[in-house]
């Protein structure tokens, strides 16, 4: 099967006071680099601290912060295998009273605020220091979804407050490509960096739509650089190189600085065949090789898995035969990744071969679909039809195949409400058959198989990869990452992109090709030589939950309270009293799901209660937070032993 090329991209010229696309292209890669036009000519106001109290302690469960003395971890041959030395190095401490503080460093350093020993939540700094100035630079501003050891958030971000506290020295943000864990998280947070965004075509067109939800394309300045071009955010040079991966426009970022170059690869994959848009670049990396390149700063997430990737090709060809084979029996759907358009285009090319219209459900796969056709994606194959064309209405269930979000088992997608029989205009049944064409993300087993099992409950065929080819990952096995190290050859490595099993096996496979491995997590601070790399500082980070619009800490506040209600629970009591703070009538408990009202047990608590109140000093009673405060006390002290839990306790009080 022949490999198609990347079409050139619609360009589409709006002027800028339109809020629109005013669209640069930038020169080829062999060119000197040049600045960018701009899709939005209103320049982002800069400066300014973020609206924040205090610093967000660090993530990943812990309760305080780092320790601030900072660390230093070299990558300095045998010493930088897995070992993690303590600095005792005192440069971030405060001057002696009477001098004058040191002047900053100059230097390039790396800050990973999300992505590092975990996955999702790609957030990543660069701040090129010349002549005491710091010059920000951000690479990917992605999202995760919760797992279980947060149940009490479906979609998490990484907090900005170390960046949006020096967001007047923030160049700009670079975007690799176009999936959430890269992207998703842009609209959220760039109230808080008000930087301009540098994205591909595709990945700008997915970006847009992103915006006009959030109601800010026309404050974002944002500028279209085509694949493999070279081009200058302040200080830096950059230059896009393109990668395989599962999703179209896919770029690592070679960055060179007066230190040396560095390569971010982004997401990638050694693809002889993707189907859509071209192979990974191999002629240009090697070139970079040539040229010589100081560290990779790399994507980890397939570093175990060892020999060659799965060619998408070879999954077009699978999911073909099986669609094929299907001819006739019902209905088929399709679950995959949304921004996969050579999936997307597979699956199309395959309900075409069968004789079956094809269909999407899904807000996102209609985004993406528009989103893909505006670049000149997906030109092979008719418009997708949808739920609310009549003519879907006419066509027989042995004629149809859908293309259906909720791969990995989201409450509200549309596969899990079709599962759960509560979508309002599809179900499945007996005969169907449904396809899933993806992996399960860490965290999401469990909600995948719920799905699944309430399909087959219906009677419903289930097929995923562990029966047929309908899948690969659009990751680098271990494989493909020693064919790139062999390439470019670098002198250090740093794994990001992954959990630490992940990162420690790219590590392995570094030093296999010779180089030194510094492993980081995120928000340590690598100061970048031409000799050596080394942690000197950690900064803080956290997690910010994404809840009906609104960013809450993960914390405290209301997502402490979520989670502890979770667990335990919650009691409410409520009374009233007179203006001398004389309880009226009888106080009232309740907690739901803890206490049966009924319950003679939960009679006695009401009752203690009651006299735990009468007994409150009267000095108290007259204001009324000092009296919800003794309540609440006596609240907990009427509970006692009973529930063996920690609820989340609160008092109601009404002064009549």
């Amino acid at each position: 099967m022949t490999t198609q090329n990347a079409p050139a991209p619609v360009q589409i010229n709006i002027p800028a006071h339109q809020g629109a696309d005013s669209q640069g292209t930038a020169p080829a890669a062999s060119a000197a680099p040049a600045a960018p036009q701009a899709e939005q000519a209103a320049p982002a106001k800069q400066g300014g601290r973020a609206e924040r109290e205090g610093r967000p302690a660090r993530g990943r469960g812990r309760s305080a912060p780092r320790a601030s003395a900072p660390r230093s971890r070299q990558g300095s041959g045998a010493k930088a295998q897995g070992e993690r030395q303590e600095s005792r190095n005192r440069a971030g401490q405060a001057p002696a009273r009477g001098r004058k503080p040191a002047p900053k460093k100059d230097g390039l350093f790396f800050v990973p605020l999300g992505g590092t020993g975990e996955i999702g939540m790609n957030f990543n700094l660069y701040n090129l220091r010349k002549d005491g100035k710091d010059n920000w630079l951000a690479i990917d501003c992605g999202l995760g979804f919760s797992g279980n050891d947060t149940p009490e958030a479906d979609v998490l971000v990484p907090d900005p407050t170390f960046i949006a506290q020096r967001r007047k020295n923030l160049r700009g943000l670079v975007i690799t490509h176009a999936h959430e864990d890269h992207i998703g998280a842009v609209a959220h947070l760039w109230p808080q960096l008000k930087c301009p965004i540098y994205a591909t075509p595709f990945a700008a067109a997915v970006l847009r739509r992103k915006l006009e939800e959030a109601r800010l394309l026309g404050e974002v300045p944002l500028h279209v650089i085509q694949p493999g071009s070279r081009f200058e955010v302040g200080p830096f040079d950059l230059e896009f190189i393109p990668m395989a991966h599962s999703i179209v426009e896919a770029q690592s970022v070679a960055l060179r600085t007066p230190q040396g170059t560095i390569l971010h690869t982004g997401d990638w994959k050694v693809d002889s065949e993707p189907m859509v848009g071209p192979r990974t670049d191999f002629e240009r990396l090697a070139k970079l090789g040539d040229e010589g390149v100081l560290a990779v700063i790399g994507d980890s997430t397939n570093a175990l898995k060892e020999g060659s990737s799965v060619t998408e090709g070879a999954v077009r060809k699978s999911l073909t035969d099986l669609i094929m084979g299907l001819k006739g029996k019902g209905r088929v759907a399709v679950t995959c990744f949304a921004s996969n358009v050579a999936r997307i285009e597979s699956i199309a090319k395959a309900a075409q071969a069968a004789g079956r219209k094809v269909m999407v459900v899904g807000r996102s796969l209609r985004n993406l679909e528009a989103a893909a056709r505006e670049c000149g994606y997906l030109a092979d194959v008719p418009p997708f039809l949808t739920e609310m064309d009549a003519e879907v209405k006419n066509i027989n269930d042995n004629q149809m195949l859908m293309i259906i979000t909720g791969s990995q088992g989201e409450e509200r997608s549309a596969l899990s409400r079709i599962a759960n029989d509560s979508h309002n205009t599809i179900n499945f049944g007996e005969g169907d058959t449904v396809i899933y064409s993806s992996r399960v993300i860490p965290g999401n087993e469990r909600a995948v198989v719920t799905v699944q099992d309430n399909l087959t409950r219906n009677g419903v065929q289930v097929i995923t990869d562990r029966e047929t080819l309908t899948h690969t990952s659009g990751h680098a096995t271990s494989e493909d990452i020693r064919h790139l190290y062999s390439l470019i050859k670098p002198k250090f490595s740093v794994p990001t992109h992954g959990e630490w099993r992940h990162l420690t096996a790219q590590g392995a496979l570094a030093r296999e090709a010779g180089a030194d491995v510094v492993l980081l997590e995120d928000g340590d601070v690598l100061d970048i030589t031409p000799d050596k790399l080394e942690v000197v500082d950690t900064v803080p980070v956290a997690k910010l939950a994404v809840d009906d619009g609104r960013l809450l800490p993960m914390t405290g506040g209301v997502m402490a309270d979520r989670r502890r209600m979770l667990y335990n629970g919650a009691v409410l009591a409520s009374f009233a009293v007179d203006n001398e703070g004389y309880v009226i009538g009888e106080p009232r408990i309740s907690a739901p799901g803890l206490l049966d009202p009924e319950d003679s047990e939960t009679q006695r608590i009401q009752a203690d209660f009651a006299r735990a109140i009468d007994e409150i000093p009267d000095e108290l009673r007259e204001d009324n937070v000092a009296f919800r405060d003794a309540a609440r006390t006596a609240l907990r002290r009427a509970l006692g032993r009973k529930l063996q839990k920690r609820p989340l306790v609160d008092v109601h009080l009404l002064r009549v």
